[in-house]
């Protein structure tokens, strides 16, 4: 039978730097665990007797808690095509940190959308890029949003449906994720910034909002519409 291999260790310091705490925070989820669930040491080491702890055992917490965060968080009603950019979209998708998504983007690449608008400023000794993203980039991503806390694999993407038929309804209402897939992509992400690049101009038009959310709705007939006019370039 294999042995076990030993559980990695962290300390208050290194949860501090991971997870962007301060000192007497993590010294209050400790001293509050039995009510809020946060993991219990196994260990100590050194002259002071430092407090470790099973690092998955931390991270899994974390990862759990931003979760529930993030379910729970209802945006505000803003106007659909509204540019935001990264501290104004950590914010509005419910983030306590307003570096949320540009910790994403740096660490976790493919996971968040890319970017529907890049502006190039500065000068040309210190030039710097903004990333600016539309709400409803935000909303489709919250609905398709990759994973639960899980990111072992960063480039993975939002699962489509397996199948939308073509010979449905033409009238009928679909969403963004339904869209994609009749339009050959391969996940929300890439069908995301495809429209806003203005590749798919017929889908510019949206044909409805959804009443929850404001999530766009175009018809079955209009997908198709762009779906062969992609065919014919």
């Amino acid at each position: 039978m294999a042995a076990q291999s030993a559980p990695r260790l962290i300390d208050a310091a290194g949860i501090r730097a991971v997870h962007g705490l301060s000192a007497q925070s993590v010294s209050r989820l400790y001293a509050e665990r039995e009510t809020n669930g946060f993991p219990e040491a196994v260990g100590q080491r050194g002259r002071g007797r430092a407090r470790l702890w099973n690092k998955d055992e931390v991270d899994k917490w974390f990862a759990q808690r931003k979760l529930s965060r993030f379910q729970d968080h209802k945006p505000p009603t803003r106007d659909p095509n509204e540019l935001l950019n990264a501290a104004q979209a950590s914010r509005f998708l419910g983030y306590r940190s307003s570096k949320q998504v540009t910790t994403y983007i740096r660490e976790h690449p493919g996971y968040f959308p890319e970017p529907d608008v890049v502006e190039e400023l500065g000068t040309p000794e210190r030039p710097y890029r903004r990333q600016l993203w539309r709400v409803q980039t935000l909303l489709d991503w919250m609905t398709t949003r990759p994973g639960r806390g899980k990111r072992s694999d960063a480039k993975r993407s939002a699962a489509l449906p397996p199948d939308v038929p073509v010979d449905g309804d033409p009238d009928e209402l679909l969403g963004a994720s339904q869209a994609a897939v009749l339009l050959g992509y391969k996940s929300i992400n890439t069908f995301s910034s495809s429209l806003a690049q203005g590749n798919l101009p017929l889908l510019n038009t949206v044909d409805a909002y959804s009443e929850k959310g404001g999530y766009r709705r175009w018809t079955r007939r209009r997908v198709l519409e762009q779906a062969a006019q992609r065919k014919v370039k």
